[in-house]
């Protein structure tokens, strides 16, 4: 993916409103990770700034893989204990878990996945991905 604006946001409650560009994702009881698209760092931080908030950027921390596709729902169980049936873990839903022995931030999107994985991270998983995607994807 391109390179997304992501704020770390830890407040009591974000607004209600968000622009249709932006994913809120809930880290913890007070803390989100909101995701836009490339170059609205400045628009983000400036739209969850407030008194009662601690807003920082951390665009370059993570890298966003998108997955798609037959197989991808088995592939991401092949490396990660969490149910993703589409019953436990719907289109917009995301957990903080463990992927291929990596942390992950992952989120169900309506085209699939979103990994957003630690840089330092990104080349490993990347080619854990290849390595079983040929063994899945063989009886699709």
């Amino acid at each position: 993916m391109p390179f997304l604006a992501q704020i770390n946001v830890r407040t009591g409650g974000l607004p209600s409103s968000r622009p249709a560009d932006v994913d809120v994702l809930p880290l913890g009881p007070d803390e989100f990770l909101v995701v836009g698209p490339p170059g609205s760092e400045d628009r983000l931080t400036a739209a969850y700034h407030g008194p009662d908030a601690s807003v920082v950027d951390v665009s370059a921390q993570r890298t966003a893989l998108d997955l798609s596709g037959p197989a991808v729902r088995e592939l991401l169980a092949f490396g990660c204990s969490i149910d993703l049936h589409p019953r436990v873990f719907a289109i917009g839903d995301c957990a903080q878990t463990i992927l291929a022995h990596t942390p992950v931030v992952l989120q169900r999107r309506e085209s699939g996945f979103r990994v957003l994985v630690r840089s330092s991270f990104a080349a490993h998983l990347a080619a854990w991905i290849l390595d079983v995607s040929p063994e899945l994807t063989a009886g699709h």
